[in-house]
């Protein structure tokens, strides 16, 4: 086994870190203040080219895997713009991959390359309101019409809704009821983000304020037949190939959320004086702090090996589904350490911790739950009875 990574990956590392560390706290805590998109900081990573990085060479990325990605997305929310700075690009990371595998030579050469460059931005309107994880069960309709459908419904928590231009949108074009199976009769489409017959309505949230939530309403949006990615009626499965690669890098993510705040809480003990001596020194602090160590590595070789297992074109289910629960929660408990280790001035944004703690406690909700990733591992793993 070889733990190391190649000088590629290494570059890889180096190059990213270079791109983010121009961008500091500051920058970051005004975004969020502002709940302004880091359109700078997009921008930046568009211009190094790293927005392709798993994207096909001959639409311009640099056809890579799902390790390079992840090292990536864990340096780029490393550097203190936390979720921020990552939900700002991981839709380029996953999102586009059903267009990869199942989209025309057309959609790929149209699509792609605007995608690498970072002219179009994309969201992902998937879930719905009624639906939850039941993806089975959303209700938004695509009508066949000449030419097209003509799509009526509504989705929810659709990020980058408020600065993107295109969607890629799940629908129903047979309902649930009508279907041989409830997977069936999902169709799958990428298409501008008409605001004539969209409505996009922010929800103010917890955290990652500098990157968009919404509630999304279609009415009647006519989408062409040659947005369609792949069949009619087979879009569920087209979405399942981007699930794997979306915990790989949500579990990255929240590693380097949690090694970032245990940097700054190292820091403040071995800096802060209290009784003639660092708090450091005291066992109290130190323990919590190994032991947020101890989390995150162990995370971190999970996501690694659920990495490696993708691009080996290996199963992964198990591994993806473990790296996210085991990251989110080695994340979450070193930003809630971090917190407490600064004591007062923890609950005060000049410190950031409290940033960190409050974007990182996404990464345990979504875009699965912990609940949900239990029942898979019991059932696909442990080989007991499907309990939902």
């Amino acid at each position: 086994m070889d733990f190391g990574l190649t000088p590629e990956q290494e570059a890889i590392v180096e190059g990213v870190g270079a791109v983010c560390r121009r961008f500091g706290d500051d920058y970051w805590r005004d975004c969020e203040a502002e709940a302004r998109f880091p359109r700078e900081f997009h921008r930046a990573m568009a211009e190094g080219g790293w927005l392709g990085i798993t994207m096909p060479p001959e639409h311009g990325g640099a056809g890579l895997g799902v390790t390079e990605a992840a090292l990536m997305m864990h340096t780029v929310a490393r550097h203190g713009g936390a979720m921020g700075a990552a939900s700002a690009l991981h839709i380029n990371m996953f999102g586009p991959h059903p267009i990869v595998v199942h989209g025309t030579a057309e959609q790929k050469a149209r699509w792609i390359p605007r995608l690498v460059a970072g002219t179009d931005q994309a969201c992902f309107g998937v879930t719905e309101p009624n639906a939850g994880l039941d993806t089975t069960s959303i209700t938004t309709f695509a009508q066949k019409v000449p030419g097209g459908y003509r799509v009526n419904g509504r989705k929810i928590w659709t990020s980058t809704a408020q600065v993107a231009n295109k969607i890629m949108l799940l629908t129903r074009t047979t309902r649930k009821e009508e279907a041989r199976r409830p997977s069936e009769g999902i169709t799958l489409f990428y298409t501008d983000l008409d605001r004539s017959r969209v409505e996009v309505q922010r929800i103010p949230k917890m955290g990652r304020a500098a990157v968009d939530s919404n509630m999304v309403f279609i009415d009647d949006l006519f989408i062409p037949e040659e947005d369609r990615i792949g069949e009619e009626g087979r879009g569920f499965s087209y979405i399942l190939d981007s699930l794997n690669p979306e915990r790989i890098l949500i579990a990255a993510e929240a590693i380097a959320i949690g090694r970032d705040a245990l940097d700054r809480a190292s820091r403040y003990a071995r800096e802060r004086q209290v009784f003639g001596r660092p708090i450091g020194q005291n066992q109290a602090i130190q323990h919590p702090l190994a032991e947020c160590w101890t989390g995150l590595e162990s995370a971190w070789m999970m996501a690694m090996k659920a990495a490696w297992l993708y691009d080996a074109g290996r199963p992964c289910g198990a591994e993806a589904n473990a790296a996210k629960l085991l990251g989110a929660r080695a994340g979450y408990e070193a930003c809630l350490r971090a917190m407490l280790t600064h004591g007062g001035m923890g609950y005060a944004k000049e410190y950031v911790v409290e940033r960190l703690l409050r974007e990182v406690m996404i990464c345990r909700i979504a875009p699965v739950s912990e609940q949900m990733i239990l029942s898979f591992i019991a059932e696909r793993v442990l080989e007991q009875p499907k309990s939902y």
